[in-house]
């Protein structure tokens, strides 16, 4: 299965973005696992305008998910060897599954904490001025108390 999600249609990301425009590609390929367990490899591709938590201003992030999902009965079908194995998650076993879910959980997974530009500022301040410090005017006061 593959195709395009429009980023606008990612509700729970919609307060992470500075604009929900644009589309991400995914693909989902259908497989059996071990203990012939199906698996999915999930995909998704894109760039998505986030809001640069530092100076508030968008900040494009790439987006470019690689995830096996394998499904199982219950956690203890699980042994200990494949609970700390980091290559693949587990998710239960569903009659239906919703496809935009799954994709919009992947992607806050992978999406930074706190986004930010490498080089901005915070709202409001200027390059290159010096910041004085409240306490200045105290450096003239002190040996006048004499």
């Amino acid at each position: 299965m593959q195709g395009e999600l429009p980023v606008a249609a990612l509700t729970r990301l919609l307060d992470l973005l500075a604009a929900a425009d644009g589309f991400l590609k995914y693909r989902i390929k259908g497989q059996m696992g071990p203990y012939n367990r199906p698996q999915f490899l999930v995909e998704v591709d894109g760039v998505m305008s986030l809001c640069c938590q530092r100076c508030l201003e968008a900040i494009e992030h790439p987006i470019e998910v690689r995830s096996l999902l394998e499904f199982v009965d219950s956690d203890g079908d699980l042994t200990q060897e494949e609970l700390e194995d980091d290559s693949r998650d587990f998710l239960p076993n569903q009659k239906e599954l919703d496809i935009a879910v799954l994709i919009e959980d992947e992607i806050l997974l992978a999406l930074p904490i706190a986004p930010r530009h490498d080089d901005c500022l915070p709202p409001g301040a200027a390059r290159g001025s010096a910041k004085v410090s409240p306490f200045s005017v105290l450096a003239g006061l002190q040996g006048k108390a004499e």
